[in-house]
């Protein structure tokens, strides 16, 4: 992945698990819990592909395992992430730009289904039995309405975010640059000729040249 995937990535990524630990488990609301860290992921996927996507799915799983109030083993949420990371990237449209709102919502539905029956799929190999207690029927319905709730204002803008980084014309414009700058200088230095705006000098000065010697060829002649 590239330095400004990583680095802006990371920044959503701990944005939103913060905000998720600190103020929507909070609500107490009934059911599952709004899985902002969820939306995130599926946003970058969808711009990433599915490499980015299942990277970066891993990581925020990851991070949300290791950080409090975790109750559950760790790897199990990143595993869950990585694989509808890697789902979403797959669905990725074409340049990264969103044609319509209906698809990006049935991935998030999608989504909320799959990484809650995944978890508690995980869960039961290792001996947590939680989610039969609270109710799965439920945990999927109250997932997938939060998620959908939630998705227009954080998909969206999180997409937005990824593809800004992605095409910075101030980036590439400065870095070609740079490139132009390095290599016109380790070519005057190697053959003491200055290229870039003394170009058309060279080119006027060999016209001059081969005139003179026209001229000097046809006096010849004369004489």
């Amino acid at each position: 992945m590239r330095v400004n995937r990583i680095l802006l990535s990371t920044a959503l990524v701990v944005v939103a698990l913060v905000v998720q630990v600190s103020v929507l488990a909070r609500l107490h609301l009934p059911g599952a819990v709004p899985d902002l860290l969820l939306l995130t992921v599926l946003a970058l996927a969808m711009v990433y592909g599915h490499v980015g996507g299942a990277l970066v799915g891993f990581g925020a799983g990851l991070l949300a395992d290791l950080a409090p109030p975790a109750d559950h083993a760790a790897g199990r949420y990143a595993l869950v992430l990585c694989v509808i990371g890697y789902a979403a990237g797959l669905v990725k449209p074409e340049n990264g730009r969103l044609k319509s709102a209906i698809g990006p919502m049935l991935v998030v539905v999608g989504a909320a289904v799959g990484s809650t029956l995944l978890y508690a799929g995980v869960g039961a190999l290792v001996g947590d039995t939680a989610a039969r207690h609270v109710g799965l029927p439920g945990l999927l319905f109250s997932a997938a309405l939060y998620d959908l709730l939630l998705a227009p204002f954080v998909v969206p803008a999180v997409m937005a975010l990824a593809r800004r980084a992605e095409n910075d014309p101030l980036a590439e414009t400065t870095s070609a640059a740079n490139a132009t700058d390095i290599s016109s200088g380790w070519l005057a230095s190697g053959t003491g000729l200055r290229i870039g705006g003394q170009r058309g000098g060279l080119r006027m000065r060999t016209a001059r040249s081969r005139t003179a010697r026209a001229g000097r060829i046809k006096g010849v002649k004369r004489l």
